[in-house]
């Protein structure tokens, strides 16, 4: 069994390091991978790297390493409906969107793996549904433009736990 206030610790430095990079616009860095864009956040003992391919259907993954070991980890992968797979300007919007979904709620007050449950800006609805929590779990989210679904990713993660 995980200790308490690691899981509270860890939370926390989720809610920070997720407002700090792509939500919040972070810059990115050089990646170790070529194709991918990357963003990075640390602080004390804990390092985050989010780590993302591709633009119109994208697959990435986020890990936090605690005291340079890879502790806790989520995948996640999709992207725009078909209907707007080569609508550069609309995916765009789609995203800025996102990133304010994603900014959204007390990400530290508990644990959210991607956006809050519910989130509304004018004809822009995102959503999130997970079952779970922060040492395993799994999820779907989506938006929608004036009721319709025009992007959609699922995800899955928890703690990883070494020998």
């Amino acid at each position: 069994m995980m200790d308490k206030k690691i899981l509270l610790e860890l939370n926390n430095f989720l809610g920070v390091a997720t407002l700090k990079t792509y939500a919040g616009g972070g810059a990115e860095v050089d990646p170790e991978t070529t194709g991918f864009k990357e963003l990075e956040y640390r602080e004390g003992d804990w390092d985050y790297k989010d780590s993302y391919t591709g633009f119109f259907q994208s697959w990435g993954r986020e890990v936090v390493w605690l005291n340079q070991k890879p502790f806790w980890i989520q995948i996640y992968g999709g992207g725009m409906t078909d209907k707007y797979q080569s609508d550069s300007k609309f995916a765009h919007s789609t995203f800025d969107f996102l990133k304010k979904a994603l900014s959204a709620g007390e990400k530290q007050a508990e644990f959210q793996p991607r956006g809050q449950k519910n989130f509304a800006d004018n004809d822009w609805e995102y959503s999130c549904e997970w079952q779970g929590d922060i040492t395993k779990f799994e999820g779907h989210e989506k938006i929608l433009f004036k009721g319709e679904i025009v992007f959609t990713h699922n995800f899955l993660g928890g703690l990883i736990l070494a020998r």
